[in-house]
C-alpha cells in the first residue's frame, strides 16, 4: 500500500470545478456505486454554499439508499492507558508523566461490557494504548472473556498494528472488525506527530488494514485525525486507501471514521490544521459519495447538534455515552485519551436519533451471519443490504424497549418502531419480520434477518 502524495496534491492543487462540473459529479454519486478520486478532489475543493448544500443534499439520498434510515449505536470500551509510543497529541503519550495510568484484567474488562450490555449495547469496539506489557495476549484474554461471560454479541477490536500472524491469532479470538487509523496520510507530519516508539513507522502502520485482510479479517476500520495536516490531503487519501482495499481484496474499509482533534492532558496546544464544522459536514459528505458501503462513524468527540446534522448528510454510525478512560464506565477515574463533547446516554441519544427521523439500532447481525467483506459490499452498493439493515434495526430496538427502555422512552420508541414497518416494502420480509417481533414479545431474543 502506498500513498501517492503527489497524485493527491496534484488533485487539490487543480482549480476548483464549475457548477456544472460538479452538478454531474452529483448525478454519477447519486447511483451509489462510489466515484472517482478525481471527483471526490472536486467535491472537497467545492466551497460554495449552493454546491454544498447539493453535496449534502446528494449525501443524504445515497445514505437512505444503501442503509436505509437505521442509524447503528456502539461504545467504545478502554481496556488500558499505558501506551510507549510519543504521539504529541495524545493524552495516553509516554511523556505524559505523573498521571493515573491503568489495565484492565480480563476480570475488569467483563464488569465494564456488563456495564454496557446493562444500558442496552449488544457491540463493543475495545481500545487500547500499545505497550508490551499488555500485549496481544491480554487483548485476547479479554475479548475471549466478553464473551464467555456476558451476553455481548461482538467484539471489535482498535489496536495497534501487528503482523500477519498475530492478526490472525487476534481474527480466531473472534474479534469483528480490526481498526487502526492512520492518524496523518501525510507522511512529514505524521513523522512530525510520531517522534518516538513503535508507532513512529509510518508504513508498517499504512500496511496494518493489507495484513488484517490477509489474516482473515473480512472487516476492516480506517480513519484520519482530522486537524493534524490538510482535512482535504487526509480525506482524499483515506478515500485512496479504501479504494486500495477494495482493487486488491475486492471489499472497501468497512467503516471510516472522522474523528477530529480534540483537548488532551499535555497534548498539542494548538490545532495545527483547524478542521470547521463546515468542512466536516464535507468530509462526512464525500466519504458517503466515494465510499458508499463505509459505514461512516462520528465519536463523541462531536457535539449533540452537529452529531444531528450529520445523520443528515451521510454518517450511519454513533458511539453513545462513551468514557475514553479505562474504568469509566464504572466511574472510576483516570487518564483519558482525550475529552468528549456529548457527554449524553444511550436513551438521550436514541430520543435524538428518532427525532430527526431515523431508526436507532443495536444491530449485530452481518458479523455474526458471514456478510460480510466482499459480500458486505456488494450488497451494499447493489442495494440489497437497506432490507435487512430496516429489519434487524426494528428487532433489535423492540427488544431494548422490552428490555430496557423506561416510561416515555417505550412510547417513544413503540411509535418509531410503527412508523419504520411502513418503509418494509418487501412483504415477505415484512410478514416475517411481524412474527418475529411477537416472538420478541413472547421472550425470544437474538432474532435476525
Amino acid at each position: 500500500m502506498i500513498i501517492d502524495e503527489k497524485q493527491i496534491k496534484e488533485l487539490l492543487d487543480t482549480a476548483a470545478a464549475s457548477k456544472e462540473a460538479v452538478s454531474m459529479i452529483l448525478e454519477r454519486a447519486g447511483i451509489g456505486r462510489g466515484i472517482s478520486l478525481e471527483d471526490a478532489a472536486a467535491l472537497l475543493l467545492a466551497e460554495d454554499s449552493d454546491t454544498l448544500e447539493a453535496l449534502f443534499r446528494k449525501a443524504g439520498e445515497v445514505k437512505d439508499k444503501v442503509f436505509g434510515k437505521r442509524v447503528v449505536l456502539f461504545a467504545p470500551l478502554y481496556l488500558s492507558n499505558y501506551c510507549t509510543n510519543g504521539c504529541l497529541y495524545c493524552g495516553f503519550r509516554s511523556a505524559n508523566k505523573g498521571v493515573g495510568r491503568k489495565a484492565l484484567t480480563p476480570d475488569e474488562a467483563v464488569f465494564e461490557a456488563g456495564t454496557l450490555l446493562e444500558m442496552g449495547f449488544k457491540r463493543v469496539l475495545l481500545v487500547t494504548g500499545e505497550d508490551p506489557r499488555f500485549d496481544l495476549d491480554y487483548i485476547i484474554s479479554c475479548v475471549k472473556a466478553i464473551y464467555a461471560r456476558t451476553g455481548m454479541r461482538i467484539v471489535h477490536v482498535n489496536a495497534p498494528p501487528m503482523d500477519t500472524g498475530s492478526l490472525r491469532k487476534l481474527k480466531a479470538s473472534g474479534a469483528g472488525v480490526y481498526q487502526a487509523f492512520q492518524e496523518t496520510y501525510h507522511k512529514p507530519t505524521y513523522e512530525k506527530m510520531h517522534p518516538s516508539g513503535k508507532k513512529k513507522d509510518y508504513d508498517f502502520r499504512l500496511e496494518a488494514m493489507d495484513r488484517a485482510l490477509e489474516a482473515g479479517f473480512e472487516d476492516v476500520g480506517i480513519g484520519p485525525l482530522l486537524g493534524l495536516y490538510d482535512y482535504r490531503f487526509d480525506a482524499l487519501a483515506a478515500i485512496a486507501h479504501s479504494k486500495h482495499l477494495f482493487e486488491r481484496f475486492g471489499a472497501h474499509a468497512h467503516t471510516i471514521s472522522i474523528p477530529r482533534l480534540r483537548p488532551a492532558e499535555a497534548g498539542l496546544d494548538e490545532v495545527p490544521f483547524q478542521v470547521s464544522d463546515t468542512d466536516l459536514k464535507k468530509i462526512v459528505a464525500v466519504f458517503r459519495l466515494s465510499v458508499p458501503s463505509a459505514g461512516v462513524v462520528v465519536s463523541t468527540r462531536e457535539g449533540a447538534p452537529l452529531r444531528s446534522e450529520l445523520l443528515h448528510i451521510g454518517a450511519t454510525q454513533l458511539s453513545a455515552a462513551s468514557r475514553t478512560n479505562p474504568g469509566g464506565y464504572s466511574h472510576e477515574k483516570g487518564l483519558e485519551q482525550f475529552s468528549t463533547n456529548d457527554q449524553r446516554s444511550l436513551p438521550e441519544v436514541m430520543a435524538s436519533v428518532v427525532t430527526e427521523g431515523y431508526l436507532p439500532s443495536l444491530c449485530t447481525t452481518c458479523y455474526r451471519v458471514g456478510r460480510v467483506g466482499q459480500e458486505f459490499t456488494r450488497k451494499t452498493i447493489s442495494g440489497e443490504m437497506e432490507k435487512f439493515c430496516q429489519a434487524n434495526a426494528i428487532l433489535t430496538l423492540k427488544e431494548y424497549i422490552i428490555d430496557h427502555a423506561l416510561n416515555g422512552m417505550k412510547e417513544v420508541l413503540s411509535g418509531t418502531i410503527e412508523e419504520g414497518l411502513k418503509d418494509v416494502r418487501d412483504p415477505s420480509i415484512k410478514n416475517s419480520l411481524l412474527a418475529k417481533l411477537k416472538e420478541i414479545e413472547e421472550g425470544k431474543r437474538d432474532i435476525f434477518f
